[in-house]
């Protein structure tokens, strides 16, 4: 047996059925939503596009002596991309990246891990002191570790002239670890949060059967835990890959100690900021600037895709 469905054809020049439109409780959901995020996209808004937007425009501009402020487009790009000191900054903190982070997230990984497996006694002291660094604020370590560095009355240097030694050229050709020290010491601790928050996360059922195969707590660390916590690691890495390329705080504040060893284009951010505070050349520190980011996003973007490459081969 066939069933026919007859539809009823409107009528020529009837007015079209109306549509149904949202519920009123539906409609009174999405006014709270906007609402709610009214006040952040005002902040964001204010405190980051309108700035950004404004350092794009400063930088297509060059104020001279003659002439006043002109149009350059791109020159100022082209300018900064040929600077040797803005060039030699960009290389310091390379070579600061490939050193200090590695160090920095290893020790991280290594404590999160001795704290989830339970082998060490006072464990919620441990996480308070190595976390307790990162509470300090970047400007009291900084001035704390440049006392403790003090060729004249620093307790390294004494205890070195005390033991008939040399003593540790800390603010001089050790300028650059030394800095290195500052840094891990204060974010060892919120890499291992992270991390150690990602461990507490894995189903314990994956480790008692890797138990159960007879592998060893460092073949569980190993194969188990560290791929498990992969997308945690991956995060403290983009996060310290962006924070090497925004040194300014220690060397800014190192620099009053050794002026004669940390210029003002020690790093690609105090460079920018001693070219618009300090030379009031506002548009060639915002190319800078600009640079800067735009390197700071090429380089993540490529950390996290060769990240998400070697998740899929394995």
């Amino acid at each position: 047996m066939t069933t026919s469905v007859r539809t009823a054809a409107a009528p020529a020049g009837s007015p079209a059925p109306r549509r149904r439109g949202a519920s009123p409780a539906l409609r009174r959901q999405h006014r709270a939503a906007y609402l709610l995020v009214l006040p952040f996209m005002v902040v964001f808004t204010a405190m980051l596009v309108v700035p950004l937007g404004y350092a794009a425009y400063l930088s297509l501009y060059r104020e001279q002596l003659i002439g006043g402020v002109s149009f350059v487009g791109v020159q100022n790009y082209v300018d900064a991309l040929s600077d040797p000191a803005f060039l030699s900054g960009l290389v310091r903190v390379a070579l600061f990246l490939v050193v200090q982070v590695p160090i920095m997230l290893g020790v991280a990984l290594v404590i999160a891990l001795l704290l989830d497996s339970g082998v060490l006694y006072a464990q919620r002291f441990i996480r308070l002191a190595v976390f307790l660094p990162y509470a300090v604020p970047g400007v009291v370590a900084t001035l704390m570790w440049g006392y403790l560095y003090g060729p004249d009355f620093g307790p390294f240097a004494q205890m070195a002239t005390g033991l008939g030694l040399p003593k540790p050229p800390f603010l001089s050709s050790w300028m650059l670890g030394s800095i290195m020290n500052i840094v891990t010491w204060s974010f060892v601790g919120y890499n291992m949060i992270i991390m150690f928050a990602a461990l507490r996360g894995i189903p314990t059922e994956l480790y008692e059967a890797a138990r159960v195969d007879g592998a060893s707590e460092l073949r569980i660390a190993w194969s188990v835990k560290i791929p498990a916590i992969r997308s945690a690691i991956l995060l403290t890495l983009i996060f310290s890959v962006i924070g090497s390329f925004q040194l300014f705080n220690e060397p800014q504040l190192l620099r009053t100690l050794a002026p004669s060893v940390i210029d003002t284009a020690y790093t690609p951010n105090l460079y920018a900021y001693n070219l618009a505070f300090t030379n009031q050349n506002v548009n060639y520190s915002a190319a800078v600037a600009f640079l800067l980011a735009l390197v700071i996003a090429v380089l993540s973007y490529v950390v996290q895709l060769s990240a998400q490459r070697k998740e899929r081969r394995s």
